[in-house]
């Protein structure tokens, strides 16, 4: 049942979603390997819409999201664009959160392919999906704090439900990154795989769901991830992390660190 390729395209711009289906499964693949599949609201809604299109197809079972080329899934939010005073974020579907994914909970499952770095809203996307598998050469991390951010995207508190609240602590606060055989050891991700092997294992991974009765598995995951039809996951959550942001955002660290970021700089923190 596999159909052409295709990609999701906003505005005529050059498409920076591509889709395509294989039997039973949608890959969406975030293609910005120039700025490592970084998100600016070009990429935003465009995976809204993948996403969207996916969980309104019923012959779609499973979903695999990766990024184009071997050295990221995603470093997260576009910075230069925020330097910019762009919106990395779809006005029209803040609902839906950062790429237009992280709060957007499709009924069925979601696979990551990690090809790389997956860094501040990558890691995040990562922990949104329901399981992952990455290359040997794959990295995951919040460097926010290195930028005068916090991991605003969900991973402030998604962390400390998948490994425990110390290594969540030292992940979020120290800003470092771990590899992919300690992400496997945290139980962060399902595999390691030789790298250019996770979309193959991935699509393996999919297979295996596949098999099984569609409703079966869209049930279990409603019942172990407490998703009630109609109202959103984690709403204290969404909100205590919106206000501490939004806090964090006024501050003059915040423009100090994206400023340094971009001159390529030491940041010049004052705690104000």
């Amino acid at each position: 049942m596999a159909k052409a390729e295709s990609v999701v395209d906003i505005d005529g711009d050059e498409p920076l979603v591509r889709t395509r289906i294989e039997g039973r499964t949608l890959i969406i693949t975030i293609d910005r390997p120039e700025v490592r599949n970084a998100v600016d609201l070009r990429v935003a809604r465009n995976l809204a819409d993948a996403f969207e299109s996916a969980e309104n197809d019923p012959d779609i079972w499973t979903v695999i999201l990766t990024g184009a080329g071997d050295r990221a899934f995603s470093a997260g939010a576009d910075l230069k664009a925020v330097f910019r005073g762009e919106v990395v974020h779809d006005p029209d579907r803040e609902h839906l959160g950062f790429a237009g994914i992280v709060r957007f909970d499709i009924s069925k499952p979601v696979i990551a392919a990690v090809n790389g770095m997956a860094l501040g809203g990558g890691f995040e996307m990562v922990l949104h999906c329901d399981l992952a598998v990455a290359a040997s050469s794959a990295v995951f991390g919040f460097p926010e704090a290195r930028v005068g951010k916090m991991a605003a995207a969900g991973g402030a508190f998604r962390i400390g439900r998948q490994v425990s609240t110390k290594i969540a602590a030292e992940l979020l606060y120290t800003a470092e990154s771990i590899d992919a055989d300690r992400a496997l050891e945290l139980g962060l991700i399902n595999g390691v795989v030789a790298d250019g092997e996770a979309l193959t294992a991935a699509l393996e991974l999919a297979d295996r769901i596949n098999r099984n009765s569609p409703l079966s598995v869209r049930a279990s995951k409603r019942t172990l991830l407490g998703i009630d039809p109609g109202e959103t996951r984690d709403d204290p959550d969404w909100q205590r992390i919106a206000d501490a942001d939004a806090e964090l955002l006024r501050s003059a660290d915040a423009d100090e660190g994206v400023r340094a970021f971009v001159e390529k700089r030491e940041p010049r923190w004052t705690g104000r």
